[in-house]
C-alpha cells in the first residue's frame, strides 16, 4: 500500500524544472510529481506514484511573484489553489488575467498559452491536475525560450533540458527552434468572461453541494460521472478524467468503490480513508492511490470544515 501513498513531507521536489528555471520570477519556485511523470522537463524530476492512472497529479510552491512562463499543453490543465493569492494570465502576450484564493479551481482550456504567479506576500501551493498518462511537451512563446537561453538554460530539439553553462550540445542534437509567429496565431486566446465558465471559486460552490454520507457534503467540479452514475459537474469541459471535492467538519461516507483509477488528496484536514482491512491516515496535502473495485470508506474528525479531492479517470 506504500507504494499508493504519497506524503507531501516525503516527496522530492526540482527546483530547475523547466526551461525557465533560472529567470528571475521563475527561479524561486519548486515543482513536486506526485503521481506520474507530469510535464517537468527536469529528467531527474522524483516521481512518488508511478503506476498509470490515466491522468497526472503534482504540486507547485512559490515564493511572491514567482511563477511560470507562458506556456501551452496539449492535454487538460487544472489547478487547485491551496495557499496563497495566485494570478493566472493566458494568451500569447498574457493580456488576460484573473486571481485565483484558497479553495478555487481553474480548469485550462489545450491549445491556449498560459502561466502562473504567486499574487501574494508569503509562499503559496498549487496542485495540478494533467490529462492523460503522458501529457507530453510544453510549447513555451519564443520569449522565454530566447531570455532562458542567455541565462545557459535550453531545450534540445527532442524537448530535453540542457544548462549549456555545464553540457556542450550532443552529437546529432541542435536546439529547439522556437515557434514562428504563424504557428503562435494557431492557439487560441480567451477574454475572462469566456473562461469564467471553466472556474469554481470556494464560495461559489456551496449551492452546488449535496450530501452523501453522513455529515459528509460532496461537490462535482468536473467530468458528468462518479460511482458510475451520472452527475452535473459545475466545470463542462472534458478533461478525460473528473474532480469531486468532499467536505466536512466531522463526518462518514462508506461502501465507496471506484472502477476506473483514483487518487484521494486532503485539502485541509486529517482523513482517515479505509480499504478492505487497510486504514490510512491522510494529512494536508497527502495523496492515496484507491485500489480498484473495493470498499473505500472516508471519516474526518476536525474541529474546523476540512476538504478532501477525488481525481478519477474516466
Amino acid at each position: 500500500m506504500n507504494i499508493r501513498l504519497a506524503k507531501f513531507k516525503d516527496l522530492i521536489p526540482s527546483s530547475l524544472p523547466f526551461v525557465e528555471g533560472k529567470l528571475d520570477g521563475h527561479k524561486e519556485r519548486k515543482n513536486y510529481s506526485i503521481l506520474g511523470p507530469g510535464v517537468a522537463e527536469d529528467a531527474e524530476q522524483s516521481i512518488k506514484i508511478s503506476e498509470p492512472h490515466g491522468f497526472n497529479l503534482g504540486a507547485v510552491s512559490a515564493k511572491p511573484f514567482n511563477g511560470s512562463g507562458l506556456h501551452s499543453h496539449l492535454t487538460a490543465e487544472v489547478f487547485i489553489i491551496y495557499s496563497g493569492k495566485w494570478r493566472f494570465y493566458w494568451g500569447s502576450e498574457g493580456k488576460d488575467e484573473t486571481i485565483l484564493n484558497p479553495g478555487d479551481i481553474i480548469s485550462m482550456p489545450t491549445n491556449m498559452f498560459r502561466a502562473f504567479e504567486n499574487a501574494g506576500d508569503e509562499e503559496g501551493l498549487i496542485f495540478v491536475v494533467l490529462g492523460g498518462d503522458d501529457p507530453g511537451i510544453v510549447t513555451w512563446i519564443p520569449e522565454v525560450l530566447e531570455r532562458a537561453k542567455k541565462t545557459g538554460m535550453a531545450l534540445l530539439d527532442d524537448n530535453s533540458l540542457i544548462d549549456l553553462n555545464i553540457k556542450a550540445i550532443p552529437n546529432g542534437r541542435r536546439l529547439l527552434e522556437p515557434i514562428s509567429d504563424d504557428e503562435i496565431k494557431k492557439f487560441n486566446n480567451y477574454k475572462l468572461d469566456q473562461l469564467k465558465s471553466n472556474i469554481s471559486t470556494l464560495n461559489n460552490r456551496i449551492e452546488n453541494e449535496l450530501n452523501i454520507g453522513d455529515n459528509i457534503k460532496i461537490s462535482h467540479i468536473l467530468g458528468n460521472i462518479f460511482q458510475d452514475k451520472s452527475v452535473n459537474p459545475i466545470i463542462k469541459q472534458d478533461t478525460g478524467f473528473s474532480l469531486s471535492c468532499f467536505k466536512s467538519k466531522k463526518g462518514r461516507v462508506e461502501n465507496l468503490v471506484f472502477n476506473k483509477p483514483t487518487i484521494l488528496f486532503s485539502q485541509k484536514g486529517n482523513w482517515k480513508i479505509e480499504m478492505e482491512n487497510l486504514s490510512k491516515e491522510i494529512n494536508f496535502k497527502d495523496t492515496i492511490s484507491v485500489p480498484l473495485g473495493v470498499n473505500v470508506n472516508i471519516e474526518i474528525n476536525e474541529s474546523e470544515v476540512s476538504y478532501l479531492n477525488c481525481v478519477s479517470s474516466i
